[in-house]
């Protein structure tokens, strides 16, 4: 007599526990919640206003339907949504589950108390560069020398825009976070009127001295937060993140707002590090997350209505890896627009 369970047994096993986790209406809002991100158990403690037993019992049951599944950052363990695995029995059920998720109102005080945990980390990240400017380029380039995916984002932002002729400017660029402003000469080069946005004064202020050294006539720096300074900011045709999404409190919502801030057929080109497990780097510049999974970028910017258009991957130096994506806001469909705009 086998003491295994049969594939069959298996299936209804996984089946039971996945109906069990998505039985409940907190765990659905928590489901839905982590469709904006990773967060703690405190985190979610805060948004979702339940004691730690509560949560910590609730995303037990969630993980072992297969929906959750914990991440290590630093020193913190986070909880994100599970992608749902192609050969699971229960994986066409948990696709419909996220969508429906996804398409639903979120309630408005689980809204508020996620903007607040969002703010904190803001503030947290804003703090430490303003601690540490003087030491986050050297820190940097111990973990990915800039003008090594540099090169390779412009590129990618070339063979996006094939209909620009050799040393022609067109359109309008956004680059996010761009720190010391060592990427704001290439996008000057290459379109007509350049934005740069970050929320730290003293990197503006370096940035500042370099767009003004360059004579790069054509940028405008911004002081404000992403997203939520972008609906103060014109469509762009092009939005740059460069080596910033590991800083950000939410790269979901970065990455929803950035397909937003996109005219139509406008690129998005994301340089940033590959899963890692150097929690130093933490320390040493402030990241909050050690890298994205290939599947992140590609799932986040999917859901924002961004298609990929190309994937290149850096070794760099001390075991860091970097990708470069870029991607693509297809031209949506009249009525689609019209909808949206009726919304």
């Amino acid at each position: 007599m086998s003491l295994h369970p049969a594939p069959q047994e298996q299936d209804l096993d996984s089946l039971a526990a996945f109906l069990k986790a998505a039985g409940d209406p907190l765990r659905l809002e928590v489901l839905q919640v982590l469709g904006q991100n990773s967060f703690g158990v405190l985190e979610l403690c805060e948004i979702m206003a339940i004691k730690q037993s509560g949560m910590s019992h609730h995303l037990k049951v969630l993980a072992q339907g297969g929906l959750v599944e914990r991440r290590r950052e630093g020193n913190s363990i986070f909880y994100r949504r599970r992608l749902p695995p192609s050969d699971a029995a229960t994986g066409p059920l948990q696709s419909a589950l996220f969508e429906r998720l996804d398409a639903a109102p979120a309630d408005p005080v689980t809204r508020q108390r996620l903007a607040g945990v969002q703010a904190q980390r803001a503030a947290q990240s804003r703090a430490f560069f303003a601690r540490h400017a003087d030491d986050l380029a050297r820190h940097q380039d111990l973990i990915a020398e800039h003008d090594q995916y540099a090169e390779q984002a412009c590129e990618l932002l070339d063979r996006a825009a094939n209909n620009r002729g050799p040393g022609e400017r067109q359109g309008i660029a956004l680059e996010i976070g761009p720190g010391e402003g060592r990427f704001l000469a290439p996008l000057a080069n290459r379109f007509e009127r350049v934005l740069a946005l970050d929320n730290a004064e003293v990197m503006l202020a370096r940035a500042r001295e370099r767009v003004a050294g360059q004579g790069l006539d054509n940028v405008e720096l911004v002081l404000g937060e992403w997203p939520e300074h972008g609906a103060l900011l014109p469509r762009v045709d092009a939005v740059v993140v460069n080596m910033v999404l590991h800083h950000l409190p939410s790269p979901s919502a970065a990455l929803q707002a950035a397909a937003r801030q996109l005219n139509d057929g406008g690129v998005l080109v994301i340089t940033d590090l590959c899963r890692h497990n150097q929690r130093w780097a933490v320390d040493a510049c402030g990241d909050f997350w050690l890298g994205f999974e290939e599947a992140d970028l590609v799932s986040w910017a999917g859901h924002a209505g961004l298609v990929l258009r190309e994937s290149l991957f850096l070794a760099m130096r001390n075991g860091f890896q970097v990708q470069v994506r870029s991607f693509q806001r297809v031209t949506a469909h009249p009525s689609k627009r019209e909808q949206s705009g009726n919304e």
